[in-house]
């Protein structure tokens, strides 16, 4: 398995653009639905009522005045939306408390972050407009709170008008009462805090939107919105009026440009970068097509050519592995080993580009059906992963013969395929020399960033990172990786533990600016199966930059069902600051692990509980829920509830993995994941370990074959 990349904030927004300007022609474009400053659909500044086409995503850069907001947004159903907002307010300390007052923490600039979520309860028809309830920094330091209900209609296909009602920061302005008590102040940032919801003052809002022509629209809208903080109090700016105005251009399907006039002082500006994962900006993945079908010479043409004889030949099997490798080759795919009776072959293979196992699974099939005597009739194909037969896919070779070109291929190919568990090995399993051992490796660059700390600037480096990987035989592999900066703006200044929890991820950063280079990763592993539907693994050594030591695993994964049970314990030491190969710097060891429960929700959605101790030693369990792409892209999002006391006992984050070959339009098995977290802390963190076992095998269960084996013929 190629190793996943992590990529950095400001890389993805080069690269997003990248693909937004260049992907799709302008004589093309097709209007969107418009976000607002915050990345979220709206007016202006003000949110609107309707949402994003389903599993789309935004990423949105803007700024007026002293204010600047990075955001990520995501439809993750037709109903929820999300968004990861980071944001920057200037002179946040020049009126309250200039650079020479006593006790000032000397910040020129404010940076904070923020999680929201919207809810969207009702689709615009003839004659009721869209509604959506959103919540305003549900899961970060609670300095932006706010709740809103607000409603858009559509007046024919080129006027909207919406109207709402803000709670929280959006009722600073023209405020109307509060019916439904007092708000509570915002105590521990980090906890959804239920008693303040729609609580306290509410205030009116409005906009409207003019679709003047394709590609330019204008928008003008009442704000509820003072900035009672960062205007009133700091008078980081002036807000004169609370009407703002703007215009915008949809350059194409993907990309939409703002300028503003906003609160009657400030100019504003504003990009958006509209994606749907369904559609890979290239087009369809590249490489080596698929060879057609071969089917037999019928047995009345040729009898001699049905006969059983061949499988007496002592030379027919590696003669056999090698056409097999050689045919496979240019798709990525190796030929692990081999058996066969006169009737049945299986071949147990693995595919290093592929980035859809189905579309691997056909590849072996056409090849079969080219290479295997006739007298062959049942294929039973077993992909491998790390060592491990994942499945064993059993197909017809008469089906395929039959089904390559019918009007509805893949979906009849998949009601006849059966997808079982293994087995034992057939008594003839030869294995193919030329595999093991097998050495890989790579020099590329790397990209790390953090946003994450309520007070501190976004930072990060960029370097190089040498990683090797020496396969000793299926299933037991060593690797490593070092890494060597090349920039890096890593504050001085931490966020720093609190509560009394060990510093297990709070001190990330230091381990970042001492690392120099810094050994990454450096470990041997082992990937087996132990029985039926139940799997192993053993990963020991410097396991990531902070920890090293033991993890171990199992997994029952039962055939065919939608769930998977599974076990990890590990006992680690934290790593010297330095990324060296010492462990003295904290003296700090722990036992940490987890029992973990999966499920598929269906439509690509799985929910994962995990309950056990985590890195800082404390109580509690995590509710994950992801939802999986037919194109590879994931989404997910996760809350980790713990023993410790207030905000310290809670963890949150959105993940976001975008695979590579999605980027490039080329067949690649990378992926490069995105972790958002409104702040780093320590009570939730867990033990980062490279090939875990539901993620290795989930693409090869039946559940995973099926998300994408609308591939299965291409």
């Amino acid at each position: 398995m190629t190793r996943s990349l992590p990529l950095s904030a400001s890389a993805c927004r080069a690269t997003l653009f990248g693909v937004a300007i260049l992907g799709v022609s302008p004589a093309n474009a097709e209007n969107t639905v418009s976000l607002n400053l915050s990345g979220a659909p709206g007016v202006i500044d003000m949110p609107s009522g309707g949402a994003m086409e389903d599993e789309h995503f935004s990423f949105s850069t803007t700024r007026f005045g002293p204010i600047s907001r990075t955001t990520i947004s995501f439809q993750a159903a037709p109903w929820l939306s999300g968004s990861f907002r980071s944001t920057t307010t200037d002179n946040w300390n020049d009126v309250i408390c200039p650079p020479t007052c006593a006790g000032t923490d000397g910040l020129g600039a404010f940076h904070s972050t923020a999680v929201d979520l919207r809810f969207h309860i009702l689709r615009e028809g003839q004659y009721l407009p869209s509604v959506t309830v959103g919540l305003m920094d549900v899961i970060g330091p609670g300095t932006q709170t706010g709740e809103y209900i607000a409603a858009t209609k559509h007046f024919g296909d080129r006027f909207s008008v919406t109207g709402g009602l803000g709670w929280g920061r959006l009722a600073t302005e023209g405020a109307i009462g509060s019916p439904f008590g007092t708000r509570p102040a915002v105590t521990d940032g980090g906890i959804l805090a239920l008693d303040q919801l729609f609580r306290g003052q509410v205030a009116p809002f409005l906009g409207v939107e003019w679709q003047v022509t394709d590609r330019w629209s204008a928008k003008a809208e009442y704000s509820s919105d003072a900035y009672a903080d960062e205007a009133g109090y700091r008078g980081a700016f002036d807000v004169v009026s609370p009407l703002n105005f703007g215009v915008e251009y949809q350059h194409s399907n993907m990309l939409r440009f703002g300028a503003y006039y906003l609160y009657g002082s400030q100019i504003g500006l504003g990009a958006h970068i509209t994606l749907d994962p369904a559609q890979r900006p290239g087009g369809a993945i590249g490489g080596a097509g698929p060879t057609p079908v071969k089917p037999r010479v019928s047995f009345a043409a040729d009898p001699e050519a049905w006969s059983p004889e061949w499988v007496t030949q002592a030379a027919a099997q590696p003669i056999l592995i090698k056409n097999l490798s050689t045919f496979l080759e240019r798709s990525g795919i190796k030929i692990e080993a081999l058996s066969y009776t006169a009737t049945t072959a299986q071949v147990r293979f693995r595919a290093d580009n592929l980035d859809a196992e189905a579309q691997a699974v056909g590849r072996v099939a056409r090849a079969l059906t080219h290479l295997m005597p006739a007298s062959v009739e049942v294929f039973e194909i077993v992909p491998m992963v790390n060592g491990i037969p994942a499945a064993k896919i059993v197909l017809q070779r008469s089906d395929i013969e039959a089904l390559e070109f019918a009007g509805n291929a893949a979906a009849e190919m998949r009601a006849r395929a059966e997808i079982l568990d293994v087995g034992a090995p057939m008594a003839n399993l030869t294995r193919n020399p030329e595999v093991y051992p097998d050495f890989n490796w790579s020099l590329a660059p790397y990209l790390r960033f953090r946003f994450s700390d309520p007070g501190l600037p976004e930072s990060g480096d960029v370097g190089l990172r040498l990683a090797a990987r020496y396969e000793v035989a299926p299933g037991l592999a060593l690797q490593g990786s070092v890494i060597k900066p090349a920039f890096s703006n890593v504050p001085d200044a931490i966020s720093g533990a609190s509560g009394g929890i060990q510093p297990v991820r709070s001190d990330l950063d230091i381990y970042r600016r001492n690392g120099d280079p810094a050994i990454e990763t450096l470990n041997a592993s082992w990937h087996g199966r132990l029985g039926t539907d139940l799997y192993g693994r053993v990963t020991f050594g410097y396991l990531e930059q902070m920890y090293g030591g033991l993890s171990t695993e199992v997994l029952w994964m039962p055939t065919g069902k939608r769930w998977a049970l599974g076990a990890e314990a590990n006992y680690v030491a934290q790593r010297d600051t330095n990324g060296g190969l010492g462990f003295g710097d904290y003296d700090y060891q722990v036992l940490t692990g987890h029992v973990s429960g999966y499920v598929s929700l269906g439509e690509g959605y799985q929910a994962q509980v995990d309950l056990g101790q985590y890195l800082a030693g404390n109580l509690g369990g995590t509710l994950s829920v992801t939802r999986r792409f037919e194109t590879g892209w994931k989404l997910g999002t996760y809350i980790s509830m713990t023993d410790a006391t207030g905000a310290n006992g809670v963890d949150s984050g959105i993940n976001i993995e975008v695979p590579t070959s999605w980027l490039t339009g080329q067949p690649n098995r990378s992926t490069r994941p995105i972790s958002l977290k409104p702040y780093v802390g320590d009570a939730g963190a867990r033990l980062r370990v490279d090939d875990r076992l539901h993620d290795l095998l989930i693409d090869y269960s039946a559940v995973g074959l099926d998300e994408q084996w609308g591939r299965f013929w291409k």
